[in-house]
């Protein structure tokens, strides 16, 4: 079957598998550190031992996620030299000091601070076991951001000239990192981490709540997650938007594939719900739209011309069909996530945020939501920018390494293989800690001296009265 592919084809479905497992571990140890981070801190202001259970609770499974995401992120690095050599001898002087930036100042930085943050507190003390949390907090956003920057760089390409050799030089470094996409990607992916950490949480909450509503434990997380939700959601949705509109300002074919519109419309597109792409015929089969609301979305007018791919050049056109799929499935999964927000706020304020069974069941299936919305994005991030590795400048047919598409067959089957093997068995092990309620008794903490100052009795036996409710 994999004979049937050319090299280039078999290269991008490589690349394609790799980060897809990549990128759901950066997108969770994200929100996760800076999660443990809050805890911990809450801990040393309240001294609730609730925040510090689920400190001890959390970081074990932030360092497992963590882990596998610099395994995962290793095998990538290779590829840029086996499968892509052509793109990386174009785009080195560009792309390489950038990577070598991430290594240099995030990656150092968390792994300088992990090894205190799990294992320091008691030798350390509180103060600089806090430095260090927050530190490794703080190092995941720096790694996202070189990492964006790099990939914003390739989607808007900016403060570069191009060499006899046809390689891209870096004339203005402050255009190379701060391109024109990069402040709408970055902070839609830093959101995107949050509310993927915040539905994990929350989702961990609720499964121990339907067990046990009286867990304290768990009320405390389930409470935070949707506190979560309901504020970073919207924000998300605005950035979102925000980001489209970019998209559509240096990327107008992308955003083309995404509205599925193979029409121009010159009084107002409308908006496809759904529908089925015909790329070979250019029409939408079987369309279902509301006239007019895309020109709304993305002109703010009812009447505002829309160019559509009949505009593009069919060699330059990415793939309409999963480009418009996947756009879809991440807005879907957006609203999704704010009707959890707004109906977790809906009873809290009816004072029924721990004994509703339905909306801590929905909670639970919301749980894997994050990853698929991410990964989502991605697709139509990447996908949409076919058929260029460097928008409009470097065709993905031309950067290739001259390999044999046998070669690049066998090792994907590989991958798949010991990726499903490795990757897999991590993931249940993730699952398997979550599956278990973070008591205090069982993480050994009430069975030794914890220190309580600033916590009356009352609050020690509710521990739901101290912040964070």
């Amino acid at each position: 079957m994999l004979e049937n592919y050319a090299a280039v084809d078999l290269a991008r479905f490589q690349f394609a598998f790799t980060v897809a497992f990549h990128i759901i571990f950066p997108a969770f140890s994200i929100g996760l550190a800076s999660y443990v981070a809050v805890l911990n801190g809450l801990w040393l202001w309240t001294r609730n031992p609730v925040y510090l259970t689920l400190f001890n609770y959390w970081k074990k499974i932030f360092a497992v996620a963590f882990g596998m995401g610099v395994v995962s992120g290793l095998v990538m690095s290779y590829q840029f030299g086996t499968n892509w050599a052509e793109f990386a001898d174009k785009t080195g002087p560009v792309l390489g000091p950038l990577m070598a930036y991430e290594v240099l100042t995030a990656f150092f930085l968390e792994a300088g601070f992990l090894g205190i943050m799990l294992f320091g507190r008691e030798k350390v003390g509180d103060r600089l076991h806090m430095f260090a949390t927050a530190m490794v907090a703080f190092g995941t956003l720096i790694s996202a951001t070189w990492i964006l920057s790099v990939n914003s760089w390739m989607q808007t390409p900016a403060g570069y000239s191009i060499a006899a050799n046809g390689q891209f030089v870096p004339e203005d470094w402050f255009q190379v990192v701060f391109n024109p996409s990069f402040p709408y990607r970055l902070v839609h992916m830093v959101l995107a981490a949050y509310l993927t950490t915040a539905l994990v949480v929350g989702a961990a909450g609720a499964f121990h709540l339907l067990k046990n509503r009286e867990d304290a434990e768990a009320r405390k997380m389930f409470s935070m997650a949707m506190w979560m939700a309901i504020i970073v959601t919207p924000l998300q949705i605005l950035a979102g938007d925000q980001h489209g509109l970019n998209t559509l300002e240096h990327q107008p074919a992308k955003v083309m594939a995404m509205e599925g519109h193979f029409e121009s419309h010159p009084d107002g597109a409308p908006l496809i719900l759904f529908g089925i792409p015909n790329q070979a015929e250019q029409k939408m089969e079987y369309a279902i739209q509301i006239p007019k609301l895309s020109s709304l979305i993305l002109k703010h007018d009812l009447n505002a011309p829309l160019a559509g791919l009949d505009t593009i050049p069919r060699d330059e056109q990415p793939p309409v069909d999963i480009v418009f799929w996947s756009f879809r499935i991440m807005v879907v999964l957006g609203f999704a996530m704010l009707g959890l927000g707004v109906w977790s706020a809906w009873r809290r304020w009816r004072g029924q945020l721990y004994t509703s069974p339905w909306l801590h069941r929905f909670a639970v299936l919301m749980g894997p939501a994050g990853f698929i919305a991410v990964l989502a994005g991605w697709v139509t991030t990447e996908v949409g920018r076919q058929p260029y590795t460097v928008y409009g400048m470097l065709r993905t047919s031309d950067s290739i390494s001259p390999v044999d598409a046998g070669q690049v067959g066998a090792t994907l089957v590989a991958f798949v293989i010991v990726y499903f093997f490795v990757f897999g068995a991590g993931a249940f092990y993730i699952l398997r800690m979550m599956s278990k309620p973070p008591s205090t008794k069982r993480l050994g903490l009430r069975d030794g001296p914890i220190r309580t100052s600033g916590i009356t009795p009352l609050q020690q036996d509710k521990p739901d009265m101290v912040a964070g409710e």
